[in-house]
C-alpha cells in the first residue's frame, strides 16, 4: 500500500522565495549578457561563425542574437515578464544547441550542446515557478 505524500503547508523561507532566484537569475542572465556584448564588440566574427553554420541571412541572425540575449539578459536579471523571456530563453538554448553545438563527435561542441540543454532546463525551472520575491515582476503584483 502507498504512502500519503505529506503535503508542504509552510510558505517557503524569504531566502528560498527572495535571494535565492535572484541569485539564480544573475548567474543565468550573465552568461548571456556577456555573449551579447561579445557579439557586439566582434559583429564580423560572429557574422562568419553564423555563417559557417549554414544559416541564411547571418547579419539578421546576429541582430536577432544580439537582442535577445542583451535585452533578455537584462530583463531576466531585472525580473522582468521572467516566465516570458526564460521560455524565449529556453527555446533559444535549445535551437543554438541544435544549430551550432551539433557535432557531438568533437568534445568541446559536446559539451556546448549539453550546457545549452542544461540551460533550457534552468529557464523551463524559471517558467514553472516565476521570478521570486526580489523581482519587478513580483513588484508589479504587489
Amino acid at each position: 500500500m502507498s504512502q500519503p505524500v505529506p503535503s508542504n503547508t509552510q510558505s517557503p523561507s524569504p531566502l528560498l522565495s527572495g535571494a535565492v532566484p535572484l541569485v539564480g537569475r544573475i548567474l543565468l542572465g550573465v552568461i548571456f549578457l556577456i555573449s551579447g556584448i561579445g557579439k557586439i564588440a566582434a559583429p564580423a566574427a560572429a557574422i562568419g561563425y553564423i555563417a559557417s553554420a549554414g544559416l541564411p541571412l547571418p547579419q539578421v541572425g546576429l541582430a536577432i542574437g544580439i537582442a535577445v540575449e542583451v535585452i533578455g539578459g537584462i530583463l531576466l536579471i531585472a525580473g522582468y515578464h521572467t516566465r516570458t523571456v526564460a521560455g524565449i530563453f529556453a527555446a533559444y538554448c535549445l535551437a543554438t544547441a541544435a544549430l551550432f553545438h551539433n557535432n557531438l563527435a568533437d568534445q568541446n561542441q559536446f559539451v556546448h550542446f549539453f550546457k545549452n540543454v542544461a540551460m533550457a532546463g534552468g529557464m523551463l525551472q524559471i517558467v514553472a515557478f516565476g521570478a521570486g520575491r526580489l523581482s519587478l515582476d513580483a513588484y508589479r503584483n504587489r
